[in-house]
């Protein structure tokens, strides 16, 4: 469950007008706050922002879930899963097992995946892959043809 200090924020950001990306991403903050208080651990820093994304999106930020082809078919519908649960008013309660289950397999992780170092890893590798695929970003939005011209 998300803290109420962290819907505050997103609420505020919501009503600002900001996107649903810089919404979500008040959600990675709070997991990643989470692992470096030692509240649990994340196999990586990849991981630690899944947990986030899934955390805003079930708290209904109305983040999109992957497009085809650019994860597993299995985070996508998990994606579109929390997405559903988040829109819904019905909110059903979890299963007390499952959530005591996960909790102490990711107790069992490693702290290590909020580090400095490791979020930098992961933020260059995000952005070489971004720049590999030729994928607009949100600093200048050039086309491909554009940025081959320049």
């Amino acid at each position: 469950m998300p803290e109420k200090e962290t819907l505050k924020r997103v609420e505020e950001d919501k009503r600002e007008g900001k996107s649903p990306s810089t919404q979500a991403g008040e959600f990675v903050r709070e997991e990643i706050h989470h692992i470096r208080e030692g509240k649990h651990g994340a196999a990586s820093a990849k991981q630690a922002i899944a947990i986030g994304l899934s955390k805003a999106r079930r708290s209904g930020v109305d983040l999109p879930p992957p497009k085809k082809g650019r994860v597993s078919e299995k985070t996508r519908k998990a994606a579109e899963r929390d997405t559903k649960a988040g829109h819904s008013r019905k909110k059903k309660s979890a299963s007390t097992k499952r959530s005591r289950s996960s909790e102490r397999a990711l107790k069992r992780e490693p702290r290590s995946a909020a580090s400095h170092k490791a979020l930098s890893r992961q933020a260059k590798s995000a952005a070489r892959a971004r720049k590999k695929s030729g994928t607009k970003t949100t600093g200048g939005r050039r086309t491909q043809s554009r940025r081959k011209a320049a």
